[in-house]
């Protein structure tokens, strides 16, 4: 059975049961123990579901991998790339992290776009790869095999080398109180640095990300320039953050 196969029949066993346990399931699937303790350990890793001693139980919250994100709500994600693309100009610098709507909003950039693009994000290198006049920096630093992404001191410390014209933030939690929140706190210190280090934030949310927060904080609401979602800009929804001093696209 494939590693994925696995993975599926565990986040199976989980939704009907509400609990997997490693001796249990290794029986189920045919497999040893610590096979079976090293896909928990991967599905932990993903925020698919949370380790417990003997086995693993489901969480509230699930910060997906960078795959399945990348699969999450792909239409929204068209629509935030396309309404990104009035804020790009040729010869400017722009910071993009490991957010996946900023490979969306890659891909809708023309074939001669003239830009120099600093990033941690390693999914951006096929999306330009044809881009003959955009110029991809790639940081350095540890790499993160589940959202593709470099991260720690070393990212953090080559990011202060350049100032950015933009900065597109793809968002874990955005909230017109508590600002931008990322999930995980590698994610978080590269969000931070490309915000310091940029003359304007764009923050990107799909409409289920809007009015929730995550544990580690980015920065606070008023230093967002403009909130792009995939909502039109006079909905409801974001009526909390129109007195924040942020243009709403």
């Amino acid at each position: 059975m494939l590693k994925e196969e696995r993975f599926a029949k565990i986040l199976e066993i989980l939704l009907k049961d509400g609990r997997v346990q490693f001796d249990t399931t290794a029986v189920l699937l045919e497999v040893s123990e610590d096979t079976i303790r090293r896909d928990i350990e991967a599905l932990h890793n993903n925020g698919l579901l949370s380790k417990v001693r003997g086995g693993a139980i489901p969480v509230i919250k699930n910060p997906l991998s960078f795959v399945d994100r990348a699969a999450y709500l792909t239409g929204k994600k068209e629509v935030i790339a396309l309404k990104a693309q009035q804020f790009i100009e040729d010869d400017q610098t722009i910071f993009m992290d490991g957010g996946t709507t900023n490979c969306s909003i890659a891909a809708k950039l023309p074939i001669k776009s003239r830009l120099t693009i600093v990033t941690n994000n390693t999914a951006l290198i096929p999306v330009l790869e044809n881009h003959k006049n955009i110029k991809l920096i790639l940081l350095g630093g540890s790499y993160n095999t589940q959202t593709q992404t470099t991260e720690g001191v070393k990212a953090c410390d080559e990011i202060s080398n350049y100032v950015a014209d933009s900065y597109f933030l793809g968002t874990c939690g955005i909230d017109s109180t508590f600002g931008v929140t990322a999930s995980f706190a590698g994610d978080a210190d590269v969000k931070t640095a490309m915000h310091k280090f940029s003359r304007k934030t764009l923050a990107l949310a799909v409409e289920e990300k809007l009015n929730t927060s995550e544990t580690f904080r980015i920065c606070p609401i008023q230093e967002i320039a403009v909130l792009i979602t995939e909502l039109p800009s006079t909905d409801p929804q974001l009526d909390s953050y129109r007195n924040s001093g942020l243009k709403i696209v």
